[in-house]
């Protein structure tokens, strides 16, 4: 645990001291795109602000000043799999980035969609000396969390104070300075695989670039689609990526659960190239311009033309009509989002005051899915496009890119963790804990 919270605060104050110099990148490296987005902060940033320990910690006014994606090569399933051509693949997004900025940009803060991401509940309690709540009663009551045995290989990557309570009152947002006997905090602590997360890390160092801080794709894509109201009073974020299906649950603006499902758009792509025998460059097409998941009379008689150049006139010249499409791509959509209603389920969402869902991500551009969403996941859903930021393209304000907005807010204005205070290392051995997806149930 001491070298998790040593690499964790070191990055935390790397990304303060990049952002002083007033240039930062944020990198979303996905299984179809990589996204690279150069920020130039402008205001000083003052932690610790008056919203409270857990809430945005403290906030810097930005703009974008460069943005550019390319087409991924060597993730599967939001991982690192072929390290050289993940590495020619930043590059080339971080410099075009960075020509489009005319900056050079040193440091960078990434996220990651796969790693098999899963959600811990804690808490803990201790009695106050003094009766007023300190800075030092804050990293004691963190401490006192008992940390669960996340397995062999696993990292913690996010580790959130979402709620304390002083004696009888709960809902703090930031309890220092009050007065009372008893502080006790609900924490929620984020894993992942490690050997993934190390990879990615390595991949980035290897373009010279420095990691200035790290987030789920599941998180950061909630902060960018959700709005205030949802994030307030409970919805699910949906992010629909090319390899992976990211969870996130928020309710009083924290994310409170977070999961991923290991199918995404590729895999409906896969579906059309070996249902329709095109290869998958067609069937992308093919999905893009002609997709959905509701079949209607007029879809027997819409004809698609494949094309191809394979030589052979008779292949080349093939069609299917609209409705054989629909059949081929709607089967593995609903899969995933049963996939997802079985993860919503175990983690008790049907539970919560309010049940909202909001689809993102480039999979949720497929004519009819909020429809279809709403009916397997028996809730109401609408889809999400991120928050709109100051310089940012037009190319990129779409569904596909609330990863790298949601990255922007949260280099702007992250969220305290644990790392952010002095806890005593000593007393976070690891310690049995029930799994805690169904801890909002109780908590909230």
């Amino acid at each position: 645990m001491r070298h998790l919270y040593e690499s964790q605060r070191a990055m935390r104050n790397m990304r303060r001291a990049a952002m002083q110099r007033g240039v930062v990148a944020i990198l979303d490296v996905g299984t179809s795109k990589i996204a690279c987005l150069v920020l130039r902060f402008d205001g000083p940033e003052q932690f610790r602000s008056s919203e409270g320990v857990g809430r945005m910690a403290g906030q810097s006014s930005f703009r974008v000043i460069g943005a550019a994606t390319t087409r991924s090569r060597g993730v599967r399933f939001g991982e690192v799999d072929a390290m050289p051509e993940t590495e020619r693949a930043i590059r080339t997004a971080v410099q075009s980035a960075q020509n489009m900025a005319r900056v050079r940009v040193d440091h960078v803060i990434a996220c990651l969609s796969g790693a098999r991401p899963r959600s811990y509940g804690l808490d803990g309690q201790v009695e106050l000396h003094g009766g007023v709540v300190g800075e030092p009663d804050l990293g004691r009551v963190l401490a006192a969390c008992e940390i669960p045995d996340i397995g062999h290989d696993r990292e913690v990557l996010h580790a959130q104070p979402v709620n304390f309570s002083l004696d009888h009152r709960s809902g703090l947002a930031d309890p220092r300075g009050q007065v009372g006997g008893r502080l006790a905090a609900d924490l929620h602590l984020l894993s992942v695989d490690a050997p993934p997360l190390e990879a990615l890390l390595y991949c980035i160092k290897r373009c010279d670039l420095e990691v200035a801080g790290l987030a789920s794709s599941a998180y950061v894509s909630g902060m960018a689609s959700l709005v205030e109201d949802e994030q307030e009073l409970g919805a699910a974020c949906i992010d629909m990526g090319g390899g992976s299906t990211g969870i996130s649950v928020f309710m009083r603006r924290h994310m409170i659960y977070a999961d991923s499902v290991r199918m995404g758009g590729d895999h409906v792509t896969g579906d059309i190239a070996m249902g329709l025998r095109v290869p998958m460059t067609v069937a992308e097409r093919i999905k893009t311009m002609k997709g959905g998941v509701q079949a209607t009379g007029i879809d027997d008689r819409e004809r698609i033309e494949l094309g191809g150049d394979s030589g052979d006139w008779d292949k080349d010249r093939r069609t299917v009509t609209r409705a054989e499409l629909i059949g081929i791509m709607r089967p593995r959509v609903e899969e995933i989002l049963e996939e997802v209603r079985a993860r919503l389920d175990a983690a008790g969402f049907d539970q919560m005051p309010s049940q909202s869902v909001v689809l993102t991500g480039g999979g949720s551009q497929i004519p009819g899915i909020d429809g279809l969403a709403a009916r397997i996941l028996g809730q109401q859903v609408r889809l999400g496009r991120p928050l709109r930021v100051q310089g940012l393209p037009q190319a990129t304000t779409g569904p596909a890119f609330s990863a790298a907005v949601g990255l922007s807010l949260f280099a702007a204005s992250p969220q305290d963790e644990c790392w952010d205070f002095e806890i005593p290392l000593e007393r976070t051995a690891a310690r049995s804990l029930r799994r805690a997806a169904k801890w909002f149930r109780d908590n909230w």
